[in-house]
């Protein structure tokens, strides 16, 4: 097998997969990556339990401990996996996810459908400007559309009648914790909360903009932060990308 790091990222928000191949691409074009995908069913109950016992099924194929790294559910996945399993990670890198890992996007829109009596598209065209500003109407309409897909496919523990919390913790092996600073959230001092749970070789950072995905945005800019906490080195680049839906 390759010297270079095993990378396996962690998708269990089938339908943000666009918004992560930017930087698949270029982790891929340095690294030795692999990607994991749980998708539940529409007529599933949300199972975050089902999700770990699939993914344990993989790494028990796996001859050593991976790098594990996920986005929103697919972070908080990684951490419950790397808590309860130590010894098959190599190191995890949680992008998105604040100190309470369990709080994502979903818990913010069923808290925000509670307090306002009003269309779930209009919720959602909302939750639209949270996770990536301002939009015009024919991205906002598609981007609506992408999150209902979410809804009905990702284990978010989250609905209108539970919004659950999971404490904080640390992990054994080194930490990477990125977001942004203008994410609604995982927000700036939700990422600062990780502070009490950081071990001298973990790490914390932020990228000044891109809202919840910034990683679509500025893919090579958190991409060459994520190699060097492997151990690779790459060049920088400030400029974002564009927001596309194809």
């Amino acid at each position: 097998m390759s010297s270079s790091p095993t990378i396996l990222w962690l998708s269990a928000n089938p339908s943000f997969e666009r918004f992560a191949r930017p930087l698949l691409r270029y982790i891929a074009n340095n690294a030795n990556l692999t990607a994991w995908q749980y998708q539940q069913h529409a007529d599933e109950g949300s199972s975050l339990d089902v999700a770990l016992e699939l993914l344990h099924d993989y790494m028990e194929k796996c001859d050593r401990p991976l790098h594990l790294v996920g986005h929103s559910t697919g972070g908080l996945l990684g951490w419950l996996y790397a808590r309860q399993y130590p010894e098959k990670v190599e190191s995890l890198t949680l992008l998105g996810v604040g100190a309470y890992p369990a709080i994502d996007w979903q818990a913010h829109y069923y808290a925000l459908q509670a307090l306002l009596p009003c269309p779930r598209q209009m919720l959602l065209a909302q939750m639209v400007r949270m996770l990536f500003g301002q939009q015009n109407h024919y991205t906002t309409k598609a981007l609506v559309e992408i999150l209902e897909k979410d809804i009905a496919t990702s284990p978010s523990p989250h609905s209108l009648y539970q919004r659950p919390s999971i404490a904080p913790g640390s992990v054994a092996m080194p930490l990477l914790v990125c977001g942004s600073q203008n994410d609604a959230i995982a927000d700036i001092a939700a990422l600062k909360r990780w502070h009490d749970w950081l071990k001298p070789e973990d790490g914390l950072w932020t990228c000044a903009q891109g809202y919840h995905f910034f990683h679509y945005f500025y893919p090579r800019l958190v991409g060459d932060r994520l190699l060097r906490f492997w151990g690779r080195s790459r060049w920088e680049s400030n400029s974002p990308q564009s927001l596309k839906l194809c």
